[in-house]
Protein backbone atom coordinates (compact mmCIF):
# COMPACT_ATOMS: atom_id res chain seq x y z
CA UNK A 1 0.00 0.00 0.00
CA UNK A 2 1.47 3.21 -0.91
CA UNK A 3 1.84 5.83 1.58
CA UNK A 4 0.85 9.64 1.43
CA UNK A 5 1.76 12.78 3.84
CA UNK A 6 -1.17 14.80 4.75
CA UNK A 7 0.36 17.57 2.88
CA UNK A 8 0.45 15.07 -0.55
CA UNK A 9 -3.41 14.09 0.16
CA UNK A 10 -4.31 17.83 0.71
CA UNK A 11 -2.97 18.40 -2.60
CA UNK A 12 -4.73 16.06 -4.06
CA UNK A 13 -8.03 16.77 -2.84
CA UNK A 14 -7.85 20.13 -4.04
CA UNK A 15 -6.73 19.51 -7.24
CA UNK A 16 -9.81 17.10 -7.11
CA UNK A 17 -11.94 19.95 -6.05
CA UNK A 18 -10.98 21.56 -8.66
CA UNK A 19 -12.38 19.22 -11.36
CA UNK A 20 -15.91 18.56 -9.41
CA UNK A 21 -16.31 22.27 -9.56
CA UNK A 22 -15.92 22.44 -12.85
CA UNK A 23 -18.66 20.14 -13.51
CA UNK A 24 -20.77 21.25 -10.95
CA UNK A 25 -20.61 24.77 -12.29
CA UNK A 26 -21.54 23.84 -15.87
CA UNK A 27 -24.55 21.41 -14.69
CA UNK A 28 -26.08 25.13 -11.60
CA UNK A 29 -28.71 26.64 -13.79
CA UNK A 30 -28.30 24.11 -16.70
CA UNK A 31 -31.99 23.43 -18.30
CA UNK A 32 -31.57 20.15 -18.48
CA UNK A 33 -30.86 19.18 -15.11
CA UNK A 34 -32.27 16.53 -14.07
CA UNK A 35 -34.18 16.32 -10.38
CA UNK A 36 -35.58 12.87 -8.99
CA UNK A 37 -36.97 12.41 -4.65
CA UNK A 38 -34.84 9.65 -3.37
CA UNK A 39 -36.40 7.41 -0.45
CA UNK A 40 -36.20 9.89 1.96
CA UNK A 41 -37.98 12.46 -0.43
CA UNK A 42 -34.82 14.71 -0.46
CA UNK A 43 -34.35 15.63 -3.62
CA UNK A 44 -30.75 14.39 -6.10
CA UNK A 45 -29.79 15.55 -9.16
CA UNK A 46 -27.60 14.32 -11.99
CA UNK A 47 -25.30 16.54 -11.06
CA UNK A 48 -25.16 15.13 -7.40
CA UNK A 49 -24.51 11.56 -9.38
CA UNK A 50 -22.17 12.76 -11.64
CA UNK A 51 -19.83 14.39 -9.27
CA UNK A 52 -19.63 11.64 -7.19
CA UNK A 53 -18.88 9.42 -10.17
CA UNK A 54 -16.16 11.90 -11.04
CA UNK A 55 -14.89 11.57 -7.25
CA UNK A 56 -14.61 8.26 -7.09
CA UNK A 57 -12.97 7.59 -10.82
CA UNK A 58 -10.20 10.06 -9.92
CA UNK A 59 -9.87 8.33 -6.16
CA UNK A 60 -9.67 5.06 -7.59
CA UNK A 61 -6.93 5.93 -9.88
CA UNK A 62 -4.73 7.89 -7.61
CA UNK A 63 -5.72 6.14 -4.43
CA UNK A 64 -6.98 2.99 -5.28
CA UNK A 65 -6.08 1.12 -1.32
CA UNK A 66 -8.54 3.94 0.45
CA UNK A 67 -11.87 3.51 0.94
CA UNK A 68 -14.75 5.95 0.40
CA UNK A 69 -18.22 6.88 2.11
CA UNK A 70 -20.44 8.61 -0.43
CA UNK A 71 -23.96 10.00 -0.12
CA UNK A 72 -25.16 8.74 -3.35
CA UNK A 73 -23.20 5.49 -4.01
CA UNK A 74 -22.76 4.90 -0.31
CA UNK A 75 -19.41 2.51 1.24
CA UNK A 76 -16.93 1.17 -1.57
CA UNK A 77 -13.73 -0.83 -0.09
CA UNK A 78 -12.24 -1.08 2.96
CA UNK A 79 -9.43 0.42 5.41
CA UNK A 80 -7.96 2.90 8.11
CA UNK A 81 -8.29 5.20 5.08
CA UNK A 82 -11.54 6.23 4.44
CA UNK A 83 -12.82 9.15 2.00
CA UNK A 84 -15.89 10.79 3.11
CA UNK A 85 -17.72 12.48 0.17
CA UNK A 86 -20.84 15.00 0.06
CA UNK A 87 -20.94 15.38 -3.75
CA UNK A 88 -23.36 18.54 -3.46
CA UNK A 89 -24.03 20.18 0.15
CA UNK A 90 -27.25 22.19 -0.34
CA UNK A 91 -28.94 20.24 -3.23
CA UNK A 92 -32.10 22.36 -2.76
CA UNK A 93 -30.66 25.30 -3.03
CA UNK A 94 -28.39 23.80 -6.38
CA UNK A 95 -31.88 23.01 -8.12
CA UNK A 96 -33.45 26.60 -7.29
CA UNK A 97 -30.16 28.48 -8.26
CA UNK A 98 -29.51 29.22 -4.73
CA UNK A 99 -25.36 29.84 -4.99
CA UNK A 100 -24.87 28.15 -1.12
CA UNK A 101 -23.91 24.72 -2.21
CA UNK A 102 -20.71 23.17 -1.53
CA UNK A 103 -18.68 20.04 -2.25
CA UNK A 104 -17.47 18.70 0.82
CA UNK A 105 -14.16 16.22 0.44
CA UNK A 106 -12.70 14.73 3.70
CA UNK A 107 -9.91 12.03 4.46
CA UNK A 108 -10.42 10.00 8.15
CA UNK A 109 -7.76 8.03 8.85
CA UNK A 110 -8.99 5.43 11.93
CA UNK A 111 -12.72 7.15 11.69
CA UNK A 112 -10.44 10.20 12.80
CA UNK A 113 -11.42 12.88 9.97
CA UNK A 114 -7.56 14.74 9.28
CA UNK A 115 -8.26 16.86 5.94
CA UNK A 116 -11.44 18.16 5.20
CA UNK A 117 -11.90 21.01 1.70
CA UNK A 118 -15.27 22.46 1.23
CA UNK A 119 -15.71 23.98 -1.82
CA UNK A 120 -18.38 26.57 -2.94
CA UNK A 121 -17.96 27.86 -6.26
CA UNK A 122 -20.65 29.89 -7.37
CA UNK A 123 -19.66 31.84 -3.99
CA UNK A 124 -15.72 31.84 -5.63
CA UNK A 125 -14.77 30.17 -1.93
CA UNK A 126 -13.38 27.19 -0.95
CA UNK A 127 -12.41 26.67 2.74
CA UNK A 128 -9.79 23.72 3.58
CA UNK A 129 -8.03 22.58 6.33
CA UNK A 130 -5.68 19.51 7.61
CA UNK A 131 -4.36 18.16 11.02
CA UNK A 132 -1.27 20.67 12.32
CA UNK A 133 -1.64 22.32 8.66
CA UNK A 134 -3.91 24.74 9.40
CA UNK A 135 -7.38 26.65 7.99
CA UNK A 136 -7.23 28.64 5.33
CA UNK A 137 -10.32 30.19 2.93
CA UNK A 138 -9.79 31.02 -0.82
CA UNK A 139 -11.93 33.77 -1.56
CA UNK A 140 -12.17 36.92 -3.92
CA UNK A 141 -9.29 39.00 -4.26
CA UNK A 142 -9.39 42.88 -4.63
CA UNK A 143 -8.65 42.93 -8.05
CA UNK A 144 -11.46 41.78 -10.42
CA UNK A 145 -11.25 38.05 -11.46
CA UNK A 146 -8.44 37.31 -8.66
CA UNK A 147 -8.25 35.40 -5.47
CA UNK A 148 -6.81 35.37 -2.25
CA UNK A 149 -5.80 32.77 0.70
CA UNK A 150 -5.84 34.22 4.07
CA UNK A 151 -5.81 31.83 7.66
CA UNK A 152 -8.90 31.24 9.57
CA UNK A 153 -9.42 32.03 13.06
CA UNK A 154 -12.67 31.57 15.40
CA UNK A 155 -13.95 34.47 17.18
CA UNK A 156 -12.78 35.47 20.71
CA UNK A 157 -16.69 36.20 21.89
CA UNK A 158 -16.85 34.52 25.37
CA UNK A 159 -20.90 35.83 26.24
CA UNK A 160 -23.59 34.12 24.82
CA UNK A 161 -25.15 37.62 25.01
CA UNK A 162 -22.79 38.89 22.69
CA UNK A 163 -23.04 35.99 20.81
CA UNK A 164 -23.82 35.48 16.69
CA UNK A 165 -25.26 32.06 16.42
CA UNK A 166 -25.90 30.02 12.79
CA UNK A 167 -28.13 27.01 12.81
CA UNK A 168 -30.46 25.49 9.64
CA UNK A 169 -34.43 25.49 10.46
CA UNK A 170 -36.51 24.94 13.33
CA UNK A 171 -38.53 21.83 12.51
CA UNK A 172 -35.48 19.26 13.43
CA UNK A 173 -35.25 20.78 16.54
CA UNK A 174 -38.89 20.12 16.83
CA UNK A 175 -38.95 16.62 15.35
CA UNK A 176 -35.96 15.77 17.86
CA UNK A 177 -38.34 17.00 21.11
CA UNK A 178 -35.59 19.95 21.64
CA UNK A 179 -37.23 23.27 20.51
CA UNK A 180 -37.96 24.95 23.34
CA UNK A 181 -34.42 24.78 24.78
CA UNK A 182 -33.21 25.63 21.11
CA UNK A 183 -35.42 28.61 21.43
CA UNK A 184 -33.92 29.58 24.45
CA UNK A 185 -30.43 29.85 23.63
CA UNK A 186 -31.35 31.54 20.48
CA UNK A 187 -33.35 34.37 22.66
CA UNK A 188 -29.67 34.79 24.62
CA UNK A 189 -28.05 35.70 21.79
CA UNK A 190 -26.78 39.01 20.22
CA UNK A 191 -27.21 37.69 16.77
CA UNK A 192 -28.98 34.62 14.92
CA UNK A 193 -29.08 33.64 11.24
CA UNK A 194 -30.54 30.34 9.19
CA UNK A 195 -27.73 30.37 7.20
CA UNK A 196 -27.75 26.12 7.51
CA UNK A 197 -25.24 23.24 5.58
CA UNK A 198 -22.28 24.19 5.39
CA UNK A 199 -22.15 27.66 5.31
CA UNK A 200 -22.59 28.07 9.48
CA UNK A 201 -19.74 26.10 10.01
CA UNK A 202 -17.48 27.60 7.35
CA UNK A 203 -18.33 31.29 8.61
CA UNK A 204 -17.38 29.71 12.29
CA UNK A 205 -14.45 29.33 11.04
CA UNK A 206 -14.21 32.79 9.92
CA UNK A 207 -14.87 34.26 13.08
CA UNK A 208 -17.93 35.62 11.56
CA UNK A 209 -20.21 33.21 13.68
CA UNK A 210 -19.12 32.13 17.40
CA UNK A 211 -21.06 29.23 17.21
CA UNK A 212 -23.53 26.38 14.44
CA UNK A 213 -25.14 23.60 15.05
CA UNK A 214 -27.99 21.17 13.80
CA UNK A 215 -29.96 18.35 15.19
CA UNK A 216 -29.54 15.39 12.61
CA UNK A 217 -27.05 15.06 10.37
CA UNK A 218 -24.79 12.14 8.29
CA UNK A 219 -21.15 11.92 8.27
CA UNK A 220 -20.76 12.95 4.56
CA UNK A 221 -22.47 16.17 6.17
CA UNK A 222 -19.93 17.00 8.58
CA UNK A 223 -16.26 15.40 7.84
CA UNK A 224 -15.09 17.75 5.89
CA UNK A 225 -15.89 20.66 8.55
CA UNK A 226 -14.20 18.83 11.56
CA UNK A 227 -11.04 19.71 9.92
CA UNK A 228 -11.49 23.47 9.14
CA UNK A 229 -13.16 24.38 12.80
CA UNK A 230 -10.91 22.47 14.90
CA UNK A 231 -7.53 24.00 12.54
CA UNK A 232 -9.36 27.09 13.58
CA UNK A 233 -9.51 27.11 17.03
CA UNK A 234 -12.90 25.88 17.06
CA UNK A 235 -14.55 22.93 19.09
CA UNK A 236 -16.80 20.31 16.68
CA UNK A 237 -19.03 17.37 18.70
CA UNK A 238 -22.16 16.37 19.10
CA UNK A 239 -25.12 17.17 20.76
CA UNK A 240 -24.39 15.17 23.96
CA UNK A 241 -20.84 16.76 23.98
CA UNK A 242 -18.56 13.78 21.76
CA UNK A 243 -16.02 14.96 20.52
CA UNK A 244 -15.79 14.59 16.25
CA UNK A 245 -18.35 13.50 14.02
CA UNK A 246 -20.25 10.59 14.59
CA UNK A 247 -22.79 11.44 16.72
CA UNK A 248 -25.36 11.84 14.04
CA UNK A 249 -25.50 15.71 14.57
CA UNK A 250 -23.48 18.92 15.54
CA UNK A 251 -22.56 21.52 17.85
CA UNK A 252 -19.30 23.76 16.33
CA UNK A 253 -18.31 27.06 18.60
CA UNK A 254 -15.58 28.90 19.05
CA UNK A 255 -14.52 26.48 21.67
CA UNK A 256 -15.37 29.36 24.63
CA UNK A 257 -19.26 29.13 24.22
CA UNK A 258 -19.42 25.47 23.93
CA UNK A 259 -19.78 24.72 27.90
CA UNK A 260 -22.66 27.55 28.14
CA UNK A 261 -24.37 26.19 24.64
CA UNK A 262 -25.06 22.02 25.16
CA UNK A 263 -27.33 22.38 28.04
CA UNK A 264 -29.79 23.90 26.18
CA UNK A 265 -29.68 21.83 23.17
CA UNK A 266 -30.40 19.05 24.95
CA UNK A 267 -32.99 20.34 26.97
CA UNK A 268 -36.62 18.15 26.32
Amino acid sequence: MAEYTLQQDLDFALALADKVDAFTLARYGANDLVVESKPDMTPVSDADRGAEQLILAELAAHRPDDSVLGEEFGVHGSGSRRWVIDPIDGTKNFVRRVPVWATLIALLIDDEPVLGVVSAPAMVRRWHAATDLGAFVTEPGAAVGTTATRPLQVSSVASLADSSLGYASLNGWKDAGKLDGFLELLDTAWRTRGYGDFLSYALLAEGALDAAFEPELELYDMAALVPVVREAGGRFTSVAGVEGCHGGNALATNGKLHEAILPYLNRS
